[in-house]
């Protein structure tokens, strides 16, 4: 998953994203949360772990914000020295999907985190699965529609995975490039949409199908689901 974590005591900051970074998450890290916010605009995060009291904007201004002006806000998790039962119930209202109070373990923090990420639409691990006429076999790699499986490459079925398991989620540019090709490649922006066009020709990505791939201008894609897929 990709993880933002925005805290103002750097100590814990690495120590939160040097354990997540560990264990495979893709971690950034913001000491503010006006610099979270920014980051919140041009990219797709699964979760993000902050704190409450941070300088610019506080954990709660963040969540507020996000609410207004995202389309799809990441699952937010409040980490902070706050234990009041007050505090907590406050937070959890105004949109944090867990709560964590500090200190807790590096264990505790990550299974936290996994257990959001498994609300937010990611699919399970099962060899296949179907949205509408769309069958997917993982294990194969291979999309079928309507019994017809056109030849997808690697990273075709990647990207269309990818899609199909984030329903209705306008995903950032960068997030598609970490999710499919991983963190050390360089590639252009056309290597994208050269395979987003080709799987939309491939898979017949409309609405009349059910599924069709969006673009989000300044963004990314998103893929919209239709009445009756």
């Amino acid at each position: 998953m990709r993880v933002a974590v925005a805290d103002d005591d750097p100590e814990i900051l690495d120590q939160i994203a040097g354990s997540l970074e560990k264990s495979a998450h893709k971690c950034d890290r913001f000491s503010n949360g006006q610099d979270l916010m920014v980051a919140l605009k041009r990219d797709t995060y699964d979760i993000v772990l902050l704190d409450w009291n941070m300088p610019k904007a506080t954990g709660l201004d963040v969540m507020a914000w996000a609410k207004e002006a995202l389309d799809h806000p990441p699952a937010f998790i409040l980490m902070t020295s706050r234990s009041g039962k007050a505090d907590v119930v406050r937070g959890l209202k105004l949109g944090a999907s867990d709560y964590i109070i500090k200190p807790e373990s590096d264990e505790v923090v990550q299974a936290r985190i996994e257990a959001a990420g498994r609300g937010i639409g990611h699919s399970s691990e099962s060899r296949h699965v179907t949205y509408g006429d769309y069958a997917i076999d993982r294990l194969e790699k291979t999309i079928a529609l309507k019994g017809e499986t056109p030849k997808l490459t690697a990273r075709e079925f990647k990207v269309a995975s990818l899609f199909f398991e984030n329903l209705n989620r306008p995903l950032s540019r960068n997030y598609i490039f970490l999710q499919v090709w991983g963190d050390t490649i360089d590639l252009e922006t056309r290597t994208l949409d050269m395979h987003v066009s080709r799987i939309r020709s491939k898979l017949a990505l409309r609405p009349e199908n059910g599924f069709a791939i969006q673009t989000v201008f300044g963004f990314g894609y998103r893929m919209d689901s239709f009445a009756g897929s």
